[in-house]
């Protein structure tokens, strides 16, 4: 018999027959009706109550990422369910599947990006943002990559979001150096590509997080809990009012008329 390991540990919630804690706290009796959704989001995540400033904060990241139309994890979410619909987490997670790079999980890049090019030891240090900048963005164009948390196919020249994210962080003492270099990074981009690349909506909340401190492997994670609010949205819009079935037929009947027997 090998050494036995050490107990088995977990802070975040344990329950006995007649109580249930969640990071320390008395569910019943000191979380339910005195916290909101992203508040006990936020003391999950780490250990602490929200104050009431990184309360406001939080929770507009997390309302920000609920919801915008019919993205491909909408649609992916939709028509899963039209094909499985005794299975509505099915339909949540497929369209949680294709949260990456290009769509809400990008705000992980941004926040990797912004950490690498700014350790959390060098704040405070007078460091040269407009430097780091430049370098940031020569390195993203060397290799010839996307900078995250840059650019939008429908929001141009400005993402509406992102103003108000920014303006709501700076109100409640978050808005630092990581902000400041993001909004350096999207101006020195801009004008060594030539293109519109506005923050969007994830990079502003990628150097919110920044700003928070949180690791940035866990950042897809707020649009991973936020989102699934909003599909669970779409899938019982599906049930009363179903799309799938109609972009089915139609994409099937378009690929015939151009690229089936007999197309043009």
């Amino acid at each position: 018999m090998g050494k036995r390991k050490e107990k088995i540990t977990s802070n975040i919630g344990w329950s006995t027959p007649d109580k249930i804690c969640v990071r320390g706290l008395d569910l019943p009796n000191e979380i339910l009706g005195h916290m909101n959704l992203g508040d006990l989001a936020f003391l999950q995540l780490t250990g602490r109550k929200a104050t009431p400033e990184e309360s406001r904060v939080f929770n507009a990241i997390i309302i920000t990422l609920v919801e915008h139309g019919i993205t491909p994890s909408a649609l992916a979410a939709r028509m899963t369910y039209m094909g499985a619909p005794e299975s509505l987490q099915a339909a949540v997670a497929a369209g949680l599947c294709g949260l990456g790079t290009v769509f809400v999980g990008s705000m992980e890049g941004a926040s990797k990006m912004l950490y690498e090019a700014l350790p959390q030891d060098k704040l405070g240090t007078g460091v040269d943002l407009d430097a780091l900048a430049v370098e940031t963005v020569e390195k993203f164009r060397a290799r010839k990559a996307i900078v995250p948390g840059l650019g939008h196919p429908v929001h141009k020249p400005v993402d509406p979001r992102t103003p108000r994210l920014f303006q709501i962080a700076a109100e409640n003492g978050k808005s630092g150096e990581y902000v400041a270099l993001i909004q350096k990074i999207q101006g020195v981009a801009e004008a060594k590509s030539g293109k519109m690349l506005p923050i969007n909506a994830t990079g502003a909340i990628g150097a919110i997080c920044c700003e928070f401190g949180f690791p940035w492997k866990i950042v897809r994670g707020f649009g991973v809990m936020a989102r699934a609010i909003g599909l669970v949205g779409h899938i019982l819009e599906e049930s009363e009012n179903p799309i799938s079935y109609e972009l089915w037929q139609r994409a099937e009947q378009e690929i015939l008329e151009t690229s089936g027997p007999g197309a043009k």
